[in-house]
């Protein structure tokens, strides 16, 4: 164990849980007063810990690893058989050397493929006559296996071949900081240029002239705040826009058509938009409408026209407006599409004739497609739960775009879809090597009434065997925060818990936008428990009608959702037989209180701002996790964290299992797992990433007795 000075051991790491020092903190706010006896595990340079793991103080690394040991021998070492039994399941419904779909620009058709055992992305591309022509040789631009090769962490952000398709650009970050370097090839030599663009957030685009590159500066604090153009061949870059709210967030992007580029700053619910021409030398932005609270909108151009996706005018689930590019400021908004409450228009695409809107209406998708003379036509499905998409790729005059539809038993299908015709064209059916019969599943799509009244819906999938009698152990996804919704769609995962007799379900909570934006709003600030109380009332429903029984749920989440995952426990804990809490965001009071965080200040308009409001400050101690632990019979819970997370700190969750372990001693136990070598996405690579899901598998299969 540790002694009252951190990072000193004194017994044998495997055999007992490592106790951490309390070392108690006093912070006092808006008239509170709270003790927080973790506090010492955030470093005090964590901002360099982020960029370089190496620095992390010896006394919390100390720390960390005696936990990893801890669950390695008690955990990872007794589950390793099964973890690997299913780690070569899950690989084998992988098709290694899969690739993506040829995309057509100019003279080109781009795609990403694997090779068989690789763990990286090949980036390549092929004559666009060839498209189809599988025995045609492609040209490899990035070899994503090679440049990753020896190294513990590498992920690509964003790559993109520039306009004349002479040079790639990419964006690579070795540490899971999210820092990125931007680098650029010559395609013609094969050459790698000199330039580097280092510590960006990851996002850029070309300028029209393909001589120059505009990107995302992040700055010390990890926040994306400004834009800048780097000239190929120059030394330094020009800054084009600086963002002064910590509070928003800048992104980078440009038109469908490729004739502008836009410039966004938002928080989480508001939107501020200005473009240029992505031709220009020296780039004057034109801004579409003024921030104002709570008012989102996105544009796309369309002719002489911008089409602007937005909730203003209390259009709750958005419409679509135009607006000229001379004039394009609200007071010239022309609705396109108007508002139609419960109808939520989740995204729109446009192609030089037509316009494409997918929408969610009771809770699934569907895709119109519009013409400039507005006719309209809708594709939807007939499942009971499915989901689709829709990519335009690269070229804007042209019929085509790719349409994709999947359901929990259904194989991701890619067609072809012809605007001129209304023909459909099946071009890739999600292979899965090891075979699967959708004939031996069952998927239902449920209501569950919630204690206020509302009904919320709930995604199952179960092998037609496993009996529904009460007996079955559950696995019960959730997430219910930002408005993000969990489609229903395939995963190969899943199935290894599926075959062996336990039921997946997905709760689709107030917080997503699973019936409209106003389950968002419903689920955010003071209305933040309907997100959690919605979740138990699905786990007590699922119970009470048989789906499983008290006590044999496995709950699961992963950031937000690990929030999620801590105060439901924390509300329910009878109603568990485990917890797997992925990175899990539950020191929520502590890091909303510190602006000094890169997520802090553009997070306030979600949670609230403990700093400045004690009503805030008081919902949110309610439920934060890390704050409302108690002797309560808690189950097994298996915690993971990313030493260099930006988004989740590493603390969070280790201060969480060290709180857990003193208030709730006989309870658990508690596994921490921390990656000392990656960040929000925990290892990298298609395979490394497989084994943590493996463990977390073997983790809830041995909660649920069924190893």
């Amino acid at each position: 164990m540790l002694t009252e000075t951190p990072g000193t051991l004194t017994s044998d790491q495997t055999t007992t849980p490592p106790i951490a020092p309390r070392l108690p903190k006093t912070i006092e706010q808006v008239g509170r007063t709270r003790v927080d006896p973790y506090h010492w595990l955030k470093d005090e340079n964590w901002q360099q810990v982020m960029q370089d793991p190496s620095v992390l103080r010896a006394d919390i690394r100390q720390y960390l690893e005696a936990e990893n040991g801890y669950t390695k021998a008690h955990l990872e070492d007794p589950l390793a058989e099964l973890t690997n039994e299913l780690f070569q399941e899950m690989r084998g419904r992988i098709k290694e050397d899969d690739s993506s779909l040829p995309s057509i620009d100019g003279p080109y058709a781009y795609l990403v493929r694997y090779r068989t055992g690789g763990e990286y992305p090949i980036y390549a591309r092929k004559p666009a006559g060839e498209i189809y022509n599988a025995d045609a040789a492609d040209e490899i631009m990035l070899d994503g296996d090679e440049m990753g090769k020896g190294l513990a962490y590498f992920s690509f952000s964003s790559v993109q071949h520039s306009p004349d398709h002479k040079f790639i650009a990419y964006a690579v970050d070795d540490q899971g900081s999210e820092f990125y370097d931007i680098r650029f090839k010559n395609l013609g030599t094969g050459a790698l240029l000199s330039d580097v663009i280092p510590r960006t957030a990851g996002d850029f685009v070309w300028g029209a002239k393909s001589d120059r590159v505009f990107w995302v500066e992040r700055d010390e604090s990890g926040r994306p705040q400004a834009v800048h153009m780097y000239v190929l061949g120059g030394d330094t870059s020009v800054e084009i826009y600086r963002e002064p709210d910590p509070g928003f967030f800048v992104t980078v992007g440009d038109s469908q058509s490729g004739k502008y580029i836009f410039v966004s700053a938002g928080s989480h619910t508001t939107s501020e938009v200005r473009f240029f021409p992505a031709d220009a030398e020296t780039p004057e932005l034109t801004l579409i409408a003024e921030r104002e609270t709570d008012v989102e909108y996105a544009p796309e151009h369309w002719g002489e026209d911008l089409v602007i996706l937005t909730n203003r005018d209390d259009s709750v689930d958005f419409k679509i407006v135009t607006a000229p590019i001379s004039d394009p400021s609200p007071k010239n908004w022309n609705d396109l599409v108007p508002h139609e409450s419960g109808t939520l228009i989740v995204d729109v695409a446009v192609l030089a004739n037509h316009l494409l809107r997918l929408e969610r209406k009771d809770g699934l998708p569907r895709l119109i497609v519009r013409t400039r003379d507005g006719a309209e036509e809708t594709i939807a499905f007939d499942e009971a739960a499915y989901s689709i998409g829709m990519s335009v790729g690269y070229e804007f005059d042209t019929t085509s775009f790719r349409l994709s539809y999947a359901s929990p038993t259904t194989p991701q299908q890619t067609f072809d879809y012809d605007l001129a015709s209304a023909e459909r064209v099946l071009r890739k059916t999600q292979e899965i090597p090891s075979g699967h019969d959708p004939s031996a599943y069952a998927v239902e799509r449920i209501l569950v009434p919630s204690r206020d009244g509302v009904e919320i819906p709930v995604t199952l999938l179960r092998h037609k065997d496993t009996p529904r009698d009460g007996s079955a152990p559950l696995l019960l996804y959730g997430y219910g925060s930002y408005g993000i919704t969990m489609p229903a769609s395939f995963r190969t995962t899943p199935l290894s818990l599926v075959d062996r007799g336990m039921i997946w379900a997905i709760a689709h909570i107030r917080g997503s936008k699973a019936k409209g934006y106003q389950w968002y709003l419903d689920g955010k600030l003071e209305k933040k428990p309907n997100t959690f109380n919605d979740y138990v009332d699905v786990g007590r429903y699922l119970a009470e009608n048989q789906y499983t029984s008290q006590g044999k749920i496995v709950g699961m989440g992963g950031s937000a959702g690990g929030l999620l995952m801590g105060a439901v426990v924390n509300q329910a804990p009878e109603l568990f037989a485990g917890i797997i809490a992925a990175v899990p965001f539950v020191d929520v009071l502590n890091t909303m209180s510190d602006d000094s965080l890169p997520l802090t200040p553009p997070e306030w308009p979600e949670w609230g701002n403990p700093i400045t409001s004690a009503e805030d400050y008081d919902t949110i101690l309610s439920y934060s996790p890390y704050d409302q632990i108690n002797d309560r019979p808690y189950p097994a819970m298996l915690i993971t964290g990313g030493l260099s997370d930006p988004r989740v700190t590493y603390w969070e969750p280790a201060k969480w299992a060290a709180a857990l372990r003193y208030e709730a001693p006989d309870s658990g136990p508690y596994f921490l797992r921390i990656n000392m070598e990656a960040g929000h996405g925990g290892a990298s690579g298609r395979f490394e990433g497989l084994k943590e899901t493996a463990l977390e598998y073997a983790f809830a299969l041995s909660a649920a007795g069924l190893t």
